[in-house]
């Protein structure tokens, strides 16, 4: 008998099922809401019902009322509102709700990094879920262990935390960057890379050691600042060793701080020292030279994001692959001074 000091143990919640199961929030949704037929294997039906069973999980009623759309608010997390791309993430996602009757509150996680802290004294009450846009796992811990579906944007696809994943081809973007560069003969980089831990730049690390391997790469890492990234540069530039010809780096801001970096050091961008970005900021265009980079469809992440949770709501799949990104090649890259 469970007296008033025995603490109760934790209610399962369909994150534990899907765990348990090996399979995705959203398949636990599919089976337990007898929605499974055509998009889930027998098998896999077993197993979810067996997993539930084992737990001894009971759907939280309440807040399958809410998800059904008594709320209709989702949670959009980000990791800072100074960057643009963010903002466009929000545009899209709000775009989509509105059409579904659905509003989208903004939080930025603190400092930009996280852990994000619950925003409101009764989140589970007032959310039907939510988006995540490109946040380390460990950053969300205050959304998980309950019954509201996390839908992770540009994050690792190997978090089974969450119920439905979106994300861009940043791999394929590095891929774009060093191709371009290396076809205009280039063979001495600096990779400026972003001091702040995420998957997301961890990916473009790993594409461009890859494509670059056959030539010289050093790695120099840079904050998400202008000043703290010249700073960085002018170190990459001056350093022991002949100078790199391209400067490679993880975002448009330190693309920004290595160019001013370039011209206080006397060169000049492109005929000395090539700089390449990453994200397509309205920063790219206002840079002179106009800054050679990769576009990412934030809006369209943003989009994609939402309507993954609604789908989720529904106990739909969400769409699946990854969205492309675009090269976009301008007068800061050339080729290297003979």
């Amino acid at each position: 008998m469970q007296t008033p000091e025995t603490p109760s143990a934790p209610r399962p919640t369909s994150r534990d099922v899907a765990r348990a199961a090996g399979v995705s929030q959203a398949t636990v949704s599919l089976v337990l809401g007898d929605k499974w037929r055509g998009r889930v294997s027998e098998r896999t039906a077993h197993a979810v019902r067996e997993a539930a069973s084992e737990l001894g999980y009971r759907p939280n009623l309440a807040a399958r009322n809410l998800r059904l759309g008594r709320t209709r608010t989702a949670l959009l997390v980000v990791p800072a509102l100074t960057n643009e791309f963010f903002a466009r993430v929000y545009t899209g996602a709000a775009t989509v709700a509105a059409r579904h009757g659905f509003g989208v509150v903004l939080y930025p996680s603190p400092e930009g990094v996280g852990p994000a802290k619950d925003p409101f004294a009764s989140a589970r009450a007032a959310l039907d879920g939510v988006i995540a846009s490109s946040m380390a796992a460990d950053a969300l811990k205050a959304f998980r262990g309950t019954d509201l579906p996390l839908v992770m944007l540009d994050s690792d696809p190997s978090d089974t935390g969450a119920a439905a994943h979106v994300n861009l081809d940043i791999a394929d973007g590095m891929r774009q960057v060093t191709g371009h560069l290396l076809s205009l003969g280039h063979r001495r980089f600096v990779h400026l890379a972003s001091a702040v831990p995420s998957w997301t730049f961890d990916v473009r690390a790993a594409a461009l050691a890859d494509a670059l391997r056959d030539a010289s790469v050093r790695t120099v890492r840079a904050p998400l600042e202008v000043n703290g990234a010249r700073a960085a540069a002018e170190r990459a530039l001056t350093g022991p060793g002949p100078r790199p010809t391209a400067l490679i780096c993880d975002d448009d801001v330190i693309a920004a701080g290595a160019c001013k970096a370039v011209r206080r050091l006397g060169l000049r961008v492109p005929e000395d020292v090539s700089v390449t970005g990453f994200d397509d900021l309205a920063l790219a265009t206002a840079l002179e030279p106009e800054l050679t980079t990769v576009r990412l469809p934030a809006e369209r992440i943003g989009e994609r994001g939402m309507a993954a949770l609604l789908a989720v709501l529904a106990g739909d799949a969400p769409e699946p692959g990854d969205l492309p990104v675009t090269l976009m090649p301008r007068g800061s890259s050339g080729p290297p001074a003979a």
